[in-house]
């Protein structure tokens, strides 16, 4: 499985961190910050406010920001279409959408459904995947709960995802 992940308007570098920890972790090599996600390294920064974002990702990235490949997409939407056409499939990790898209991971389907060169798209985490980039998204994972909760904080969704990808 060559899996990329896409952290768009991610807000915390705690997320930021944990998310880029869990990825090297399972050896995603690539991964998009985009929108107000805050980047790693930013040359476009003052020294002090670059150094400040730096210290707060790599608190919970211990280090797995600088094994991996990551780059800043200032337009993801062409990011994306660019990646769709090098034969990657674009998925979202949503839940409670409405959508004839989606798909619980965990399932038979989801098993079908996955191909070998996945970008997988994390959205804000409140409000989910910007819905401009919907139409460009093959299909929408699921991870199924069982509990009160309707969601799960992003961080530990993308591990649970990516387990779940990895592991089909």
């Amino acid at each position: 499985m060559n899996l990329i992940l896409v952290l768009d308007n991610i807000r915390s570098c705690y997320n930021v961190g944990a998310i880029l920890r869990t990825a090297e972790g399972f050896g995603v090599k690539k991964v998009y910050l985009s929108g107000y996600t805050p980047r790693v390294h930013d040359q476009n920064l003052l020294p002090h406010l670059r150094e400040k974002l730096d210290k707060e990702i790599h608190k919970t990235a211990l280090g797995a920001e600088n094994m991996l490949e990551i780059y800043a997409s200032d337009d993801i939407k062409n990011t994306l279409i660019s990646l769709k056409n090098q034969g990657w499939q674009i998925a979202g990790l949503e839940n409670n959408i409405d959508s004839n898209k989606l798909v619980k991971l965990g399932t038979p389907e989801a098993k079908t459904s996955i191909k070998d060169k996945l970008v997988l798209v994390l959205g804000e985490e409140v409000h989910g995947i910007d819905y401009s980039l919907h139409d460009i998204i093959d299909l929408f994972l699921e991870i199924p709960m069982n509990g009160k909760k309707e969601s799960f904080n992003v961080s530990v969704a993308t591990g649970i995802a990516i387990y779940a990808i990895m592991n089909l």
